[in-house]
């Protein structure tokens, strides 16, 4: 038996290199004929049903949901995937049965939508895989139910690779209660809430997509009610998000997390957002790590309102009106660590008129937070903002690099107002000075790195370089 199974390998190889030879005598390269052998072996290891040969036509105008959907339902029952060979195919209400894989080439087979409801929607499937798919929306209507151009309820596993999804006038991508992973694919012009949003995750990935052109949102990780949602959003490249609804934040966000808890967000260039470029509000134990931020509207990173517990550290943000904002102590946000960011060339207008004290700072902070390794350059206000009037405890800044500020570093000195220890920062070109203390956004105190502060018992200084 071994012996006749190394002759068949022997004779299967040597197939191979005569038809690669045959391949160079017909014009044919020999390494595309080699390709050509390894394409048709993974399409019959794959035990794919090919759609066109179950009754899909391509490239016919004319709507092929009943069709489609038969054939679904068909590859659904046998457990096997569905290959979409190369074409148009244009459907409307389709429900994706419980395993569904549709797999195709990418770039030339195409979904299309055709409008009067909804497009591709699946509830309570245990596999729903989209491979190598174009799903376009064609800007047509979509009934009040429709959330996204792919909706999937209480999908247990959720797999959309290699896809590019456009064209929406709702979301791109919508799960509810559902995990899997998005990952290479291309979302651009939603018209909805965002490209890709997630409520109530079961264990999701987000990883490197390009999203792009959207009316209102990058990435959502929403919850209902706060609570661990795990989900990872990496390696995504996202640019140009409007908020065409308006608002003062809840829309025009690269990516917003929202109650959801222990969510990681890292590496992602997120460039020209509305506002914020990541926006966590109400999610602890939330990290936000090595992501380079360009062009932000208003807050580039933003961890803010009930929160116990933020990471914000190694990023890059240039231009933004705040850099980082680690907010609303009076509401709960608390704990946090903001080290080693870069952060420069800070605007003090934006989208909105700035609350007090206005637009134009490096990094604020409230409460049971630690501010080290940053470096602040251009904040035309403050490069370091130090508590809200008596919402101010047990912050330390430490070995941080502040240079062209409006002030370098401004703290509370508001009776009540807590510890704060400001030690050991270079401080160069602050105009207005480099330590100076605050009663909400009136400064009342001199420059406090340069005199001393015992009329401030909460406040300890020393150790700052200033020039």
């Amino acid at each position: 038996m071994a012996t006749n199974r190394r002759n068949f390998l022997t004779g299967l190889s040597g197939g191979i290199g005569a038809l690669a030879l045959s391949g160079a005598a017909t014009g044919i390269s020999p390494a595309n004929a080699a390709g050509d052998v390894a394409l048709f072996k993974n399409v019959s290891l794959r035990g794919s049903l090919d759609a066109t040969r179950l009754g899909l036509r391509a490239d016919a105008w004319d709507d092929q949901s009943k069709v489609l959907q038969s054939v679904l339902e068909r590859a659904s029952e046998e457990d096997k995937p569905l290959f979409l060979p190369p074409g148009t195919y244009v459907a409307s209400n389709l429900k994706l049965p419980k395993r569904t894989r549709i797999t195709g080439v990418p770039g030339a087979s195409k979904l299309v939508y055709g409008g009067g409801g909804h497009f591709l929607t699946a509830e309570n499937a245990e596999i729903l895989s989209l491979d190598g798919v174009v799903i376009e929306g064609a800007n047509n209507g979509f009934n009040d139910s429709a959330a996204g151009l792919v909706h999937a309820i209480n999908c247990r596993q959720v797999v959309i690779d290699n896809c590019d999804i456009r064209g929406s006038l709702v979301s791109g991508i919508k799960l509810e209660r559902s995990g899997g992973r998005i990952e290479r694919s291309r979302i651009s012009g939603a018209g909805g809430d965002a490209a890709i949003y997630s409520v109530e995750a079961t264990g999701l990935q987000v990883i490197n997509n390009e999203v792009s052109d959207c009316a209102n949102g990058g990435i959502l990780i929403h919850r209902w009610t706060a609570g661990e949602d795990n989900s990872i959003v990496s390696g995504n490249r996202i640019e140009r998000i409007k908020a065409i609804n308006g608002g003062t934040g809840q829309y025009g966000n690269g990516i917003n997390i929202f109650r959801a808890h222990s969510v990681i967000v890292s590496d992602n260039r997120i460039s020209d957002c509305a506002f914020s470029a990541v926006r966590a509000n109400g999610g602890s134990n939330v990290q936000i790590l090595g992501n380079n931020c360009t062009r932000s509207g208003e807050t580039a990173l933003y961890s803010e309102f009930e929160f116990e517990g933020a990471v914000i550290s190694n990023n890059i943000v240039d231009e933004a009106t705040l850099g980082i904002s680690v907010a609303n102590f009076m509401q709960g946000g608390r704990m946090s660590v903001v080290s080693n960011n870069l952060i420069r060339n800070l605007k003090t207008t934006g989208p909105y008129k700035a609350d007090q004290p206005g637009f134009g700072i490096g990094i604020t902070v409230e409460a049971d937070t630690s501010v080290t390794g940053n470096v602040i350059e251009n904040a035309p206000l403050y490069g370091i903002n130090l508590g809200w009037g008596p919402y101010l405890r047990d912050v330390v800044v430490n070995a941080n690099v502040i240079r062209n500020a409006g002030e370098g570093i401004a703290v509370s000195v508001v009776k009540g107002a807590g510890e704060a220890l400001i030690s050991n920062n270079v401080i160069r070109d602050a105009v207005n000075g480099a330590i100076v203390g605050h009663e909400w956004s009136k400064p009342v105190t001199g420059d406090l790195a340069l005199n001393s502060s015992s009329s401030y018992p909460h406040l300890t200084i020393g150790g700052n370089r200033v020039s």
